[in-house]
């Protein structure tokens, strides 16, 4: 059977995927967890399940391709946002199957795309854990925080248009202050940045991943904002950690301007 990812490119399949590398952390944790058994490969920032005992085959960004090549997997799982053109089109030319999801703008869209995944590629049943994370996610919230939510720094990143994590904190009453930005991951300076909190921001969200943001390392840059540290995994992440994200996030955020 041939079957068809988010950038509309087939996926020629001859049965459900049983030998699957995944180059993705969260789609790891997905389809794990979902299909307990059946990947043979992750890279080395796949940290969940804690329980995962595959071959590593490097980054997310530039995997060692020999060694994804060397598990023979009927199916590797990629993003359009982390995996790169170039290496997704060796592995294809190599007879690998791949399977790229989208970068997810929401999180309705993430878990639309993680369904197909899982119903078609693995022809599972909805697994409890998705249909779970869409009742909890379905509500969006009055905005109660205007935020600025950087991502890493040196030089300093922050969440801009159209991102998941930006959607995932809008549902819990955070505005992004950049997302009528141009750019996804815009680049202001710090002085910019700063500037936000005399005008219309009165929240800082520092994540601990990709940059590990902390007391010491984050907030002594903005000495007159208030702010949170959350987990970048319930930030960012779209998967079974959406269903303890959203309590998370939500004891996280401030009750009161």
């Amino acid at each position: 059977m041939t079957l068809v990812d988010d950038l509309g490119e087939p996926v020629p399949l001859s049965g459900p995927a049983s030998r699957v590398v995944s180059l993705v952390p969260s789609l790891t944790e997905a389809v794990e967890l979902s299909a307990p058994g059946r990947l043979v490969g992750a890279t080395d920032y796949c940290t969940h399940p804690s329980t995962l005992d595959v071959p590593r085959v490097g980054g997310s960004k530039y995997p060692k391709l020999g060694r994804v090549l060397d598990l023979a997997p009927d199916l590797v799982l990629a993003n359009s946002e982390e995996s790169r053109p170039e290496d997704v089109e060796r592995l294809r030319a190599n007879g690998i199957p791949v399977w790229v999801m989208a970068a997810a703008a929401s999180v309705p869209a993430a878990l639309g795309s993680l369904r197909r995944i899982l119903t078609q590629a693995y022809e599972l049943d909805e697994p409890e854990w998705l249909v779970a994370a869409e009742e909890l996610w379905r509500e969006t919230r009055p905005v109660r925080f205007h935020a600025v939510v950087p991502v890493w720094r040196k030089p300093w990143i922050v969440l801009g248009r159209d991102t998941f994590g930006g959607d995932v904190l809008r549902r819990v009453g955070v505005a992004n202050v950049y997302a009528g930005s141009d750019e996804r991951y815009p680049r202001p300076a710090i002085e910019e940045l700063r500037a936000h909190f005399t005008a219309d921001a009165d929240l800082l969200v520092l994540p601990d991943e990709p940059y590990l943001f902390t007391e010491e390392d984050g907030p002594d840059h903005f000495p007159d904002a208030r702010y949170v540290l959350v987990s970048g995994r319930h930030l960012t992440w779209y998967g079974p950690s959406l269903v303890e994200a959203h309590a998370a996030l939500t004891a996280s955020i401030p009750s009161e301007p």
